[in-house]
C-alpha cells in the first residue's frame, strides 16, 4: 500500500512540475524584447577610438556611417576592417558638423551618445553631400526668420501638380505587430496633417488596389535594398517622389500612446509622410518633424514651423 501511495504521490508531483514548467515556458514570451539587444549598443563600447587605432568593432560603425552617408570607401581594402583610418575619421567629422556637435573626428561620448538615439533609416547625405541644396534649400530668409528645411538631392523630388490627390494601401509581411491595433486611424490622422498645410488630399483604398503609396510592417530584409535592423535601430524609412513606399519595422516596440519603452507610432508616421512628399533631413532643429533622430517615449506629432514652410516651398505654395 505504501509503495502504491508512494508512486501516486510522484506522479502527481511530475505532473504539477510540468504544468509548471509549461506555464513558465508560456510565460516567458510576453516580455517582448527579454532576448533583444539595441541595435546601436555596439556603439558605447567603441566610445573614446580614435585615428591610429585598431579595435574590435569598428567595421560596425563604418557600416552605421556608410549607411547614413557620411562614409565612402569605393572599394578600398579597409571597409571591412577595424582600422581607424583618415577616411573613417573625416566621416565622423561631416556627422559632428552635420549635428551641431564639437568636431574633434573621435567618437567621442557626445558624439557615441547621438548615434545610438533610434532614428529613421532615410540617409542624411548621398556621397558626402547633404541632400539640401544650400543655394536653393536651407537657411532662407523668411518672415519666420533663418529655414532649415531640407529637400532630396538631386531634385527637388515633388509629385506633379496634376497628382494632388493620392491613394495609399497597407500591405505588410510581417504578421500583426502589438501595439498596431490602430494603425488604419492613426495614419489617416497623419497624412490630415500634412493635408491641412497643403492641396494634397489622402485616401485608404484596400490593399488589393492600385495605389500611390504602400505602408506596411516588415522585418530585416524585406527585399527594397534596405534592411531593418531589429530593435531600437532604425524604426521606418521612406522613399521620395514618387516612390510611394513607407515601411515600419515590425521588431520596434510601437504603442499609439507610448510609454517610456515604446515608440509612438503616429509621431514615425508624419515624419516618414514628409519623405513621401518631397522633404529631406532636418539635422538642424531637432523639434522639427523632419529631424531624423527619435527617442522611445517621445511624442511629436505636430508640424514645426519649418516642416510647414519647406513642404509649402517645394509646392510653391508660399
Amino acid at each position: 500500500m505504501a509503495s502504491k501511495t508512494a508512486g501516486l504521490f510522484c506522479v502527481v508531483f511530475s505532473l504539477l512540475i510540468f504544468v509548471l514548467l509549461s506555464q513558465k515556458a508560456l510565460a516567458k514570451p510576453t516580455d517582448h524584447h527579454d532576448h533583444k539587444h539595441d541595435s546601436f549598443e555596439f556603439i558605447q563600447y567603441l566610445e573614446g577610438c580614435h585615428k591610429g587605432q585598431n579595435v574590435s568593432g569598428l567595421q560596425e560603425l563604418k557600416k552605421y556611417l556608410t549607411k547614413f552617408g557620411y562614409l565612402n570607401y569605393d572599394h578600398s581594402k579597409h571597409a571591412d576592417d577595424d582600422e581607424f583610418d583618415d577616411l573613417l575619421e573625416s566621416a565622423i567629422k561631416s556627422y559632428q558638423k552635420s549635428y551641431h556637435l564639437k568636431v574633434t573626428g573621435s567618437l567621442d561620448t557626445t558624439t557615441a551618445k547621438q548615434m545610438m538615439v533610434p532614428r529613421c533609416g532615410v540617409p542624411d547625405v548621398v556621397n558626402g553631400t547633404r541632400k539640401g541644396s544650400k543655394k536653393h534649400n536651407r537657411k532662407l530668409k523668411s518672415i519666420h526668420g533663418v529655414s532649415h528645411y531640407e529637400f532630396f538631392f538631386p531634385g527637388p523630388r515633388r509629385w506633379p501638380s496634376t497628382q494632388t490627390h493620392l491613394r495609399y494601401r497597407f500591405a505588410s509581411s510581417a504578421r500583426q505587430v502589438p501595439g498596431t491595433e490602430n494603425v488604419r486611424s492613426i495614419c489617416a490622422q497623419a497624412f490630415q496633417r500634412w493635408a491641412q498645410v497643403t492641396t494634397f488630399t489622402f485616401e485608404e483604398v484596400p490593399s488589393t488596389s492600385a495605389a500611390d503609396i504602400t505602408i506596411g510592417f516588415h522585418r530585416g530584409n524585406h527585399g527594397d535594398g534596405s534592411s531593418f535592423d531589429g530593435f531600437k535601430g532604425t524604426y521606418a524609412h521612406a522613399n521620395p517622389p514618387k516612390g510611394g513606399n513607407f515601411h515600419f519595422d515590425a521588431d520596434e516596440t510601437w504603442s499609439a500612446n507610448p510609454g517610456p519603452n515604446e515608440i509612438d507610432l503616429e509621431s514615425v508616421a508624419v515624419h516618414e509622410i514628409g519623405h513621401l512628399l518631397g522633404l529631406n533631413h532636418n539635422p538642424d532643429l531637432p523639434d522639427a518633424i523632419m529631424y531624423p533622430y527619435f527617442e522611445y517615449g517621445m511624442v511629436k506629432r505636430d508640424l514645426n514651423r519649418d516642416d510647414i514652410d519647406g513642404i509649402r516651398t517645394l509646392y510653391g505654395l508660399q
